[in-house]
């Protein structure tokens, strides 16, 4: 017959295994949302130095804010 020390020795075992498992899940699942988070702020400063870009090069007309465009003035100009 089997001691009660040596299940107790077992079951710990088994638990340790456990929780390292879900630790190693753990760290590899935070791992890849940081990954995601940087690639999501990669993207959006790509597009505002696109947007910055197009805004400078507006400078004979009018920045529509709503469109994100430049409307230009007519050829005539005012009459």
């Amino acid at each position: 017959m089997a001691k009660p020390g040596l299940y107790l020795l077992l079951g710990l075992a088994a638990v340790s295994f456990i929780a390292a498992g879900i630790l190693f899940i753990d760290r590899n699942a935070t791992y890849r949302a940081v990954i995601n988070i940087e690639r999501q702020n990669n993207a959006a400063g790509d597009r505002a130095d696109s947007a910055r870009h197009r805004f400078d090069d507006c400078a004979g007309g009018v920045w529509d804010f709503g469109a994100g465009r430049c409307i230009r003035s007519a050829p005539g100009g005012r009459n």
